[in-house]
């Protein structure tokens, strides 16, 4: 077979090595091309990665619903009225909307209204206090140091077991005390630490001092009745989060009588936005990698093709020569589209192998750092096109100058100085 033939390649070889320093500075376009591709597209795939982590543990289809004062009066009822969520308003809303995957009710101690008072044995913290259902872990995860999280039976047994944020444990205990086992008060009450959870790194909704208790207990603990803070929900992967917000907002308006133009009178935040904005950003940034990238090479490769067709007409002689010896214009253009492919697959090489050592440099000079970078590297697919695209360019780009050999008529040739 014609691509194993020695001697063909023995005179590819011997042509590039005829003038190392133009063959190196021809690889210079393309080997810049590749590098500035790589870095590009391992850039933004860091990116990427970086927002991941930054939302790891977070559930991206989630929902924040909370209630606020109404803005237009309705049904007798003035403007600025004060809306109240009830622990039953979970129920009906997870009954009516089958596409809710997970709701959990949640409470707070700690806002404007309310003092709160961690202490142990003196000591003081200003944690904020959450009256909080299992599921909750399902939707903003939580990294366990110790212990564990609430389970069902804190649940129905109004526990009075607490799980503490690291910061609440470094105000509460010495450094190298065990915190589980040992009773903590909130506001007069003792509670049991069964846990220690400490951020993710990344979007921390609770906060580091925080201190999860039962919604149970926390009900009968602080007197809060039927009273529900907001809703947590994660909505299942099939269905928009916004469409299950405009249903939520439905329901517990006409339950609480609230004009259906009322904007205001129940809040939300819809994490999805941010995800999906994210997402589409960095889609965005690899596609215009890609298209800087590849038009960069292809600018490096026409200066390969260039340089070809000026060593063609520096070898009209030999090109002569060899059709005058039965060498066929098949022959002689199949050498230098091989040339093209030679030089430009090496400098690719090289380029992509600078290109990864410097991706490398970079993820570890900015690992921790405040740059949301992880891991900046390209994958197998992109390698695979980028480095196929390169050589069907280098393919085409070397049929100008074999062109060029094929028309050279022996006789002319041979009658050349």
């Amino acid at each position: 077979m014609w691509i194993f033939d020695r001697d063909l390649w023995g005179e590819i070889l011997a042509t590039l090595g005829k003038n190392i320093t133009r063959t190196f500075l021809t690889m210079i376009g393309v080997i810049l091309a590749m590098l500035i591709l790589i870095l590009l597209l391992g850039g933004s795939n860091g990116l990427s990665n970086g927002f991941n982590k930054i939302f790891e543990g977070t559930a991206s289809n989630s929902l924040f619903v909370w209630s606020q004062r109404t803005s237009e009066p309705y049904k007798g009822f003035e403007r600025g009225r004060r809306i109240r969520f009830k622990i039953e308003d979970a129920a009906i809303i997870k009954k009516q909307i089958p596409e809710i995957d997970v709701l959990a009710p949640r409470i707070e101690l700690g806002s404007h209204r309310d003092v709160v008072t961690v202490y142990r044995k003196g000591r003081k913290s200003g944690s904020t206090v959450y009256g909080d259902y299992p599921e909750i872990d399902n939707i903003t995860k939580k990294k366990l140091v110790e212990g564990r999280f609430l389970n069902q039976t804190d649940i129905e047994s109004s526990k009075k077991v607490c799980v503490i944020g690291e910061e609440t444990f470094k105000l509460l205990f010495d450094k190298g005390e065990t915190a589980v086992g040992q009773d903590i008060r909130i506001n007069g009450v003792f509670f049991k630490v069964v846990g220690i959870y400490k951020p993710n790194n990344n979007i921390n909704i609770d906060g580091e001092n925080a201190v999860f208790i039962p919604f149970t207990t926390f009900q009968k603990a602080f007197n809060s009745g039927d009273r529900m803070g907001w809703m947590a929900i994660a909505v299942n992967e099939d269905t928009k989060v916004p469409v299950v917000e405009s249903k939520i907002k439905k329901i517990l308006k006409a339950k609480y009588d609230i004009s259906p133009k009322d904007e205001r009178a129940i809040g939300s935040f819809d994490m999805s936005e941010v995800f999906n904005g994210i997402s589409a950003f960095t889609t965005v940034l690899k596609g215009f990698s890609f298209f800087v990238g590849i038009f960069t090479l292809l600018a490096g490769v026409i200066a390969i093709s260039n340089i070809l067709l000026i060593t063609v007409k520096e070898r009209t002689k030999e090109i002569g020569v060899r059709r005058a010896l039965g060498a066929t214009p098949k022959v002689v253009k199949r050498q230098i589209v091989l040339e093209a492919i030679v030089l430009t697959t090496f400098a690719g090489l090289i380029g992509f192998s600078i290109s990864v050592g410097a991706l490398g440099l970079i993820g570890i000079a900015l690992n921790g750092g405040d740059i949301p970078i992880e891991n900046p590297m390209i994958n197998i697919p992109q390698f695979t096109v980028s480095f196929l695209l390169m050589v069907a360019l280098s393919t085409l780009i070397g049929l100008i100058p074999a062109n060029r050999a094929v028309k050279i008529k022996p006789i002319e040739a041979l009658r050349e100085e």
